[in-house]
Order: C-alpha cells, then sequence, then structure tokens
C-alpha cells in the first residue's frame, strides 16, 4: 500500500511540473500567470483523486492552450483590400467605402511612429540620441533648453521624452512637471551626469519612467525607450468603432465579414446569436459548476489561436432573454473598447484582452437591438439590390457557383439575360438575393437530371425565357401596381419590413352607422393611431375637400389593409391612409402607379420617415411610376442608383393639400 502511495505521489509531482512548466512557456500577462502559477502550488497540496484536482487541471491547461500573445500579422495594403471587396461583392459602394475607410484608419494606427522629444543643452549629445532614434524608426524633434522644451509641449503630443536633468532656467524637473501636467500618459526618461539617489527618487515620485546616467549606453537608452513604449501600445491598439451591418435577408452582411477578414489575412470566427437566452453562453460559468465552460468568445478565440480574430456576432437583432440573465447586457463589456480590454470571462476569473480583435455584428433591423448595445455600434445599412445589380450578380457569382455545384462544369447551361429578368420578376420578390440563387440552382439540378436521363447529352444548351417557365412551372409573382384597376378608396403605400421594402395597398369603405371608425389588417398601435390622425385631418378640412359636413354623422368609416394575417405597424401610412379616406369621401379614384410614404400631423404637415431606399427599390419591383415621399427626405433620395431614378417620378412634398391633385384623378 505504501509502495503504491509512493509511486501516485511521484506521478503527482510529475503532473504538477509539467503544468508549472507549461504556464511559464505560455507567457501569459504577468498577472494571470500569477493566478495560474497560485493554482498550480494548491494543486500540489490537492489529492488527485478528489474532483477539485482534475477541475483545477482542466482550468490551467485552458488557460495555458490559450493565446495570450499569439497575433497574426495584418496586412495593411489598402488597394488589396479594395480589389478583394469588388472582386466578392457588385455595387455596396457607399458599404465599401465605409470598410476601406475603416481599414485605413487602422492602418494609419498601427503604422504612425512614435515621437520622442530630446531635451538637452549639449548640442553633441542632442545630435547622437537623434541619430540613433530615427535609425530605430521613432521620428525625433530636439529642444536645446528647457524652456523650448515647454514652447514644443504646447503644441505637440510626444510619446516619450528624454531630458536632461541639470540646464539653465527650466531643468529637467520642469519639462517633467509640465508634459505630465498636459498629457499625463507621457513617458518622461531623466538623463544626468549628477546621479544620485535622492534626485533619482524625486524624479521617480514625480512621474519620471526611469532615470539614466551620463555617459549614456546607446543599448540601454534603445531598451528602456522599447519598455517605456510597451506601457503605451495600449494606446496605440487599432481600435475602432464595431460595425454593424443591417439589411434584408441575402444581401450579402455575413460575406462581407469574411471579405474584410480575408483582406487584413485574419482569422474569421462567426457567432450566431439568434436565440441566445443565457448570460452564461458569453461570459461563461463559474469553475464551481459541474461541466462548467468558458463563454462563446472565448471558446472561439481558443479555438482560433489568435488574439486579433474579425469576429462576427450574427443575427445581433435575434437574442433572447429570461430568467438565466441577458446576453445583450453582457455583449456590452465585449464590444465597449473601454472595457474589452479587461473582459472577464466567469470561469477563467482573469482578464483577457479583447481590444485586437475586430467584432462586427450584423441585423435584418435594429429596432430590436436593446438602446445601450446600439449606442456601441456603428450601423451601415445594405438596403438591397435593383433589378440591374441582380442581374449582374446572377451572371457573375451566382451562376458560375451553380453550375459547379450541380456537376455541370463540363457542359455549363447558357442563361440569356431575359431568363435572369424573368426570373427576378416572375418568380422571385426580394431585397437580397437567396430565392434568385435557389431558382437559378433548381434550373441547374433539374438541367443536370435531364442530361443524365438523355445519357450526358442535353437538349439544348441554352436557358432561354421558355426554358425557366417550362423548369419552374407558372409563375408566382404579378406586378400588382401595373396590372391593377384604379379604384375609388383605394391607395398604395409603401412600408419597411425585416426583409426591405414592400407596398401595401390601403381600402378605405363607408357604411351607414354611427360615426365609429373600424381597423383591420393585423394594425400596431402607431398605424391605428395614424388612421385616427387622417380622419380627424379629413373631417376638420370638410370645406377644402368638398365633403358634407354632416356626412360623419351618419356614417361608419372602415379602413382596412390586406394580407391580414401579418401585423404591420409604424407611423409612415398616415399620408396613404388620408388619400385613400379623401378618394372615398370625394369619389375620384385614386392612381395606381402612384405610391406615397409619409407621417401624417393633424395640421396636414407631412414628416419624414425611414428605409427610403428600400422602400424605391419595392415600388421599382412592383411596378410604380410615381412615388411621392415628404420633402425632408430629399437627402435620402439622393442615395437612389440612377437607373432606378430613371424609372421613376419622385415628388417630394411638406403639405397634404399639394399632392392630392396628383394622386387622384
Amino acid at each position: 500500500m505504501g509502495m503504491f502511495r509512493k509511486t501516485r505521489d511521484k506521478e503527482q509531482l510529475t503532473e504538477i511540473e509539467e503544468l508549472r512548466e507549461a504556464v511559464l512557456e505560455a507567457k501569459m500577462p504577468p498577472m494571470v500567470e500569477k493566478v495560474a502559477l497560485k493554482e498550480v502550488n494548491r494543486l500540489a497540496k490537492t489529492n488527485p483523486t478528489s474532483t477539485e484536482y482534475t477541475i483545477g487541471v482542466n482550468y490551467i491547461d485552458y488557460l495555458v492552450s490559450l493565446p495570450w500573445n499569439v497575433m497574426t500579422e495584418d496586412n495593411l495594403d489598402i488597394k488589396r483590400a479594395e480589389s478583394i471587396l469588388n472582386e466578392e461583392h457588385y455595387g455596396l459602394y457607399e458599404i465599401k467605402d465605409r470598410i476601406l475607410e475603416y481599414l485605413a484608419v487602422r492602418t494609419l494606427k498601427l503604422s504612425r511612429k512614435h515621437k520622442i522629444l530630446v531635451v538637452d543643452d549639449e548640442k553633441v549629445t542632442r545630435d547622437n540620441l537623434e541619430h540613433v532614434l530615427v535609425k530605430e524608426g521613432y521620428s525625433v524633434v530636439t529642444a536645446a533648453n528647457g524652456h523650448e522644451a515647454l514652447s514644443l509641449l504646447e503644441s505637440t503630443k510626444f510619446d516619450v521624452i528624454l531630458t536632461d536633468l541639470k540646464m539653465e532656467k527650466v531643468n529637467g524637473m520642469g519639462v517633467l512637471e509640465k508634459a505630465k501636467a498636459v498629457v499625463p500618459q507621457t513617458e518622461v526618461i531623466m538623463i544626468t551626469g549628477y546621479a544620485t539617489i535622492p534626485t533619482a527618487v524625486e524624479a521617480i515620485k514625480k512621474g519620471s519612467y526611469h532615470y539614466l546616467a551620463k555617459p549614456l549606453k546607446l543599448d540601454e537608452v534603445r531598451s528602456t525607450i522599447k519598455k517605456a513604449l510597451s506601457r503605451k501600445q495600449v494606446q496605440l491598439d487599432s481600435r475602432g468603432p464595431v460595425l454593424c451591418f443591417v439589411g434584408p435577408p441575402g444581401t450579402g452582411k455575413t460575406s462581407l465579414g469574411k471579405s474584410i477578414a480575408r483582406s487584413l489575412e485574419r482569422r474569421f470566427i462567426r457567432i450566431s446569436l439568434a436565440g441566445m437566452k443565457d448570460e452564461a453562453e458569453i461570459r461563461g460559468h463559474r469553475r464551481s459548476y459541474v461541466g462548467a465552460l468558458p463563454g462563446r468568445i472565448i471558446q472561439e478565440i481558443r479555438r482560433a489561436e489568435s488574439r486579433n480574430p474579425v469576429f462576427m456576432l450574427d443575427e445581433i437583432d435575434k437574442i433572447g432573454k429570461d430568467f438565466k440573465g441577458d446576453p445583450a447586457s453582457a455583449l456590452l463589456e465585449v464590444l465597449d473598447p473601454e472595457q474589452n480590454t479587461q473582459f472577464t470571462d466567469h470561469y477563467l476569473d482573469v482578464p483577457f484582452d479583447l481590444s485586437s480583435v475586430i467584432f462586427i455584428a450584423t441585423a435584418n433591423t435594429i429596432d430590436l437591438i436593446p438602446e445601450p448595445l446600439l449606442d456601441r455600434l456603428e450601423v451601415l445599412y445594405l438596403s438591397g439590390y435593383t433589378e440591374k445589380e441582380k442581374e449582374n450578380i446572377a451572371f457573375k457569382y451566382l451562376i458560375p457557383r451553380e453550375i459547379n455545384e450541380a456537376g455541370l462544369s463540363d457542359c455549363p447551361p447558357i442563361f440569356s439575360s431575359e431568363a435572369i429578368l424573368k426570373i427576378i420578376r416572375e418568380y422571385t420578390r426580394e431585397a437580397g438575393l437567396r430565392n434568385l440563387q435557389r431558382q437559378i440552382a433548381s434550373i441547374c439540378r433539374k438541367t443536370a437530371r435531364e442530361i443524365l436521363m438523355n445519357n450526358g447529352k442535353a437538349k439544348s444548351g441554352l436557358i432561354t425565357p421558355e426554358v425557366v417557365a417550362k423548369l419552374l412551372g407558372p409563375r408566382k409573382f404579378y406586378f400588382e401596381i401595373a396590372e391593377a384597376k384604379e379604384r375609388i378608396g383605394v391607395a398604395t403605400g409603401l412600408a419597411w419590413t425585416e426583409s426591405g421594402g414592400e407596398i401595401i395597398f390601403i381600402e378605405v369603405t363607408k357604411m351607414k352607422g354611427k360615426n365609429r371608425l373600424i381597423l383591420t389588417g393585423s394594425l400596431g398601435d402607431v398605424m391605428k393611431e395614424s388612421a385616427q390622425a387622417a380622419l380627424t385631418y379629413v373631417r376638420s378640412h370638410t370645406g377644402l375637400f368638398n365633403i358634407p359636413e354632416d356626412f360623419f354623422g351618419d356614417h361608419d368609416i372602415h379602413i382596412h389593409v390586406p394580407a391580414g394575417a401579418i401585423a404591420k405597424d409604424g407611423p409612415s401610412a398616415g399620408l396613404p391612409i388620408a388619400i385613400a379616406l379623401i378618394s372615398l369621401l370625394t369619389k375620384r379614384p385614386s392612381r395606381r402607379e402612384v405610391a406615397l410614404t409619409g407621417e401624417l400631423t393633424l395640421t396636414g404637415r407631412i414628416l419624414p420617415v425611414g428605409g427610403v431606399k428600400e422602400k424605391v427599390l419595392a415600388a421599382h419591383r412592383a411596378g410604380v411610376k410615381t412615388v411621392v415621399f415628404p420633402a425632408k427626405n430629399e437627402s435620402d433620395i439622393k442615395d437612389i442608383p440612377s437607373d432606378v431614378k430613371e424609372d421613376l417620378k419622385i415628388i417630394t412634398v411638406d403639405d397634404l393639400k399639394e399632392i392630392v391633385d396628383v394622386v387622384l384623378r
């Protein structure tokens, strides 16, 4: 029995030594290393058969395996990044410009030279230090005395100051005090030939970083400056805003993140936050729990084996919340550049620096993102694609990919432009590209089957509109506007949803009754109030529209928005509801090819709305010829693609009275 215990003790000692060695080799930050070694020493006194011992060993293994100081080197070639973005994404010019600006700022921050001020009344010392430090790659400014140094400090910010202690009028202590008063983070290194302990102590007390004695040893100067700058490296870290790509499904949000990672040559991590309800998924579990694990952030960084990946947080608007905590609030620490240098996972219980990670978020809409979290994001909108853009993307990306996926590389089908336009117009109705890709994939699969059925030969390699109709069946979508009749009491509105812009129809009818307003069509509170405001406006302006004043006393008004199963809300239906009411009460049919959007006040003013580009693209897809927007949205109209503007007449108005005759016959 005694022999067995000795063998076991020996094995434990060997394991403890291996753990200690692994901790020392991991090059952790000093504070983390101290915690890890303390844990190793505790394990040395713990029975190896106990649960605590296993938990402790797993914890040390996890700490050792994290990339505390492993970073991939960034490729900072901005032209290469531009070519990658252009190669992988068609259109999206504003988004690509913003990404390139983002990368340019990070590049300049990372590549900027450190500024060093050398203050000495001996010209030889100044010149020697300047020569040596310029060769090291620093930007060097010299001052012949303390007075000159003080005036430089007022206009320029320096990273490090090397100053002589003994100088006339203003000495080194004066320079030190001024430097610390202007920019407390500036590191000051004292140089003197009169090195005594009291002066050194006094300089250190006042905030001096180090004390060098003359004659200077150049190697000592170089190493001291490097150490001083390593303390400042945190401020030089390329922190930037957290970009959040917001747009309908299938517009290329996730692939934009991949392109950023590829252009920087960084590792790419993607986690989906959709439905994440447990705060521990972000922060991890405490080690006291059985089966405890770190959160997804630390897990994925460990898997990436790099401290500076591009980290995509997908579907940030669909994050859940229940009794297990609020993961959205836990993300605040992860995404805030002021806090994430000290991100503490519950399992690790030591800070891990996330400031080198590029975080990118994606969402379909910002309405569901909590305000404090949204405040930390810079939102970039992807509004969807025009028909022309979809056609170009289909030929450049989708068709080659689906031909390859279907195994048709040896005998690829040739799609005509008319066939692609037919698919876009008659088989898809979307802002993005997913359904278009599915329809092209379906044609490729059916072609592959046909080739095998005909002993390896296709009947015809050309995909024409007739072939599309044959392979995909009857058309699924129609131009609601172009093919509809004009009716009294029906107006065309524009809505903005998670899946992009959509057109909606507002139907109004009257019947004998007692001045009731009936609202149907799954309308939200805001939309119901818009309808009430529109009716109040019309009732208070009966003389303007030649409506009998006694009409409302013995009539009910029913407002309905079709597609009753779909919930609808928002203020931008106020204008089309008012037009539909005026159309009904004046018996003037509303022009179906005119679509409207705008919030209406009780005095008839039209207030701005969101999603202008998405709404215009939806109107264009539906065959609308004229779009009416609030005048205050004019700045948003500039972003609309020129090929869409050519097909549409865009009218902007401030007051409802201005457009009644434009919309009604």
